[in-house]
C-alpha cells in the first residue's frame, strides 16, 4: 500500500471507480454536445484526453475484481446481464442501430461486453481456479475466441488483452502500464492509418491511469453498494446522453470509428 503524507492512505477500489465514471461521463457528454470530431479544438481534445482514464481503470478493476471475488459465477452473471442491458443504452446514446453490424463491425456494443469477455479470459487462463484442465494451446484458442467476441465492442478486444496482462503482472506496476501501452499501440496504429492521426495518438492518454494505480491501496472501500451503482450509473448516464442527443440534434450518430 502506498502512502503520501500523514492522512493519505491511497485510493480504494470504490474511489477508482468514481474517478473512472466521472472521466467517462465527461467524455460521453463531449461526444453528445459536440458530435463528430474536431482535431483542431484543443479544449475538446483535452476533454477526450481526460476520458482516456476510464477504460484502463475498468481493465484494472476487472483484474482486481476477479482476484478478490468470492463468487465468480455471480460476478460473471452480473457482467453478462449488464452487458445485455448496456447494449441498448449504448446504441441509443451514440445513435447507432441496436441490431449490430448493419453499418460497421466496430463500436457495436458497450465496453461491458468486452469486460465480461475479459473476466472469462481470466478464468480460462487461471489453472488454479479453473475446475477443468486445459492445455496451453486450448487456453490460447479460447482466449483468441474471446478476443474475437469482444472485437465489435467499445475498445474492441483490448479490454481482454490488457486485463489479462494486468492480472498476470500483479505487483509490478511498471510492467502493467507499459504492457497496456504496448497493446494500445496496435489500436493507435489502426486509428492513425484508417481514421484520424490526432485522435489515434490521443489513445495513449491511458497513461493517465498510472498514478491512480500507483496509489491504489488494495481495498474495496467501505460502501458495498458501489458494484451495483457503477453498473446502473453506466446504463443511466448513457440513456441520459441519448435523450440529450435526441433533444439537441434528433436522430444521428455521434461516435466515430
Amino acid at each position: 500500500m502506498q502512502t503520501k503524507g500523514k492522512n493519505f492512505t491511497g485510493f480504494s477500489g470504490n474511489q477508482l471507480k468514481v474517478f473512472a465514471i466521472l472521466a467517462m461521463a465527461l467524455d460521453h457528454l463531449a461526444w453528445t454536445l459536440w458530435p463528430g470530431y474536431d482535431n483542431k479544438a484543443w479544449w475538446l481534445l483535452g476533454i477526450h484526453l481526460i476520458g482516456r482514464l476510464a477504460a484502463p481503470t475498468m481493465w484494472f478493476m476487472i483484474a482486481e475484481g476477479y482476484h478478490y471475488t468470492r463468487n465468480l459465477k455471480k460476478y460473471l452473471e452480473r457482467l453478462f446481464v449488464f452487458a445485455v442491458i448496456s447494449h441498448f443504452a449504448y446504441t441509443f446514446c451514440f445513435g447507432i442501430s441496436w441490431i449490430s453490424f448493419r453499418s460497421s463491425v466496430l463500436n457495436q456494443t458497450s465496453v461491458i461486453w468486452a469486460l465480461f469477455c475479459a473476466a472469462l479470459a481470466l478464468y480460462v487462463n487461471d489453472n488454479e481456479r479453473r475446475s477443468f484442465a486445459l492445455t496451453e494451446w486450448q487456453k490460447n484458442l479460447l482466449i483468441l475466441l474471446l478476443c474475437l467476441l469482444a472485437f465489435p465492442s467499445d475498445w474492441s478486444c483490448f479490454p481482454v488483452l490488457c486485463s489479462l496482462h494486468i492480472y498476470n503482472n500483479r505487483g509490478n506496476l511498471r510492467k502493467q502500464v507499459l504492457g497496456m501501452l504496448a497493446y494500445i499501440s496496435m489500436y493507435v496504429l489502426v486509428w492513425c492509418l484508417c481514421i484520424d492521426v490526432v485522435y489515434g495518438l490521443l489513445q495513449y492518454g491511458i497513461i493517465l491511469v498510472w498514478p491512480f494505480m500507483y496509489y491504489y491501496n488494495g481495498t474495496r472501500g467501505s460502501w458495498k453498494g458501489m458494484k451495483w451503482f457503477f453498473y446502473w450509473f453506466y446504463v443511466g448516464h448513457l440513456v441520459l446522453m441519448g435523450l440529450l442527443l435526441v433533444y439537441l440534434y434528433g436522430n444521428g450518430s455521434t461516435i466515430i470509428g
